[in-house]
């Protein structure tokens, strides 16, 4: 029997609120330890699957519950590829804000330091990829932790 650690009761919420709460929570977890997460959310299985693929985290179970619902035991995993010495999270800011501000605290890191950059601009995609490729920096990595929302771990030069 898996056994969690903390519990986040998220029935009567639609997603992707279970999804973000579960997030949270997990980010706060030491690696290994687990949440049980219960959502009676159809989207939930889908967005928690997707979500754990790309961060590294575990379902360990899931399973139908008698009263309504689905438990998912959620296990910390041992974290991103990356270690970023700087974060910015530019959530809410459109492009080219995000460019712009990543720009400026890389101007400040030295040379083969790593920015995680957290964006949700509808643009950020392509509009990252190409000032890499026209400034020099290395985009290492990218996260697409939920939808339209992502990490992008970039390495100075």
């Amino acid at each position: 029997m898996d056994t969690e650690n903390i519990k986040l009761d998220m029935r009567g919420l639609s997603c992707p609120a279970p999804l973000i709460g579960a997030k949270r929570i997990v980010d706060e977890l030491k690696s290994g330890q687990i949440l049980l997460l219960i959502s009676d959310c159809p989207g939930t299985k889908d967005d928690l699957f997707a979500w754990s693929k790309q961060t590294h985290n575990h379902i360990v179970k899931a399973e139908a519950m008698p009263n309504g619902g689905t438990s998912y035991y959620i296990q910390k995993g041992e974290g991103a590829k990356h270690k970023a010495q700087v974060l910015l999270d530019i959530r809410g800011a459109h492009c080219p804000g995000p460019i712009v501000e990543a720009k400026k605290l890389l101007n400040g890191m030295n040379s083969g330091e790593i920015l995680k950059l957290i964006s949700d601009c509808p643009g950020i995609q392509s509009d990252i990829q190409g000032w890499a490729d026209m400034t020099g920096v290395q985009i290492i990595d990218t996260i697409e932790v939920s939808a339209g929302e992502y990490e992008f771990f970039i390495q100075k030069n």
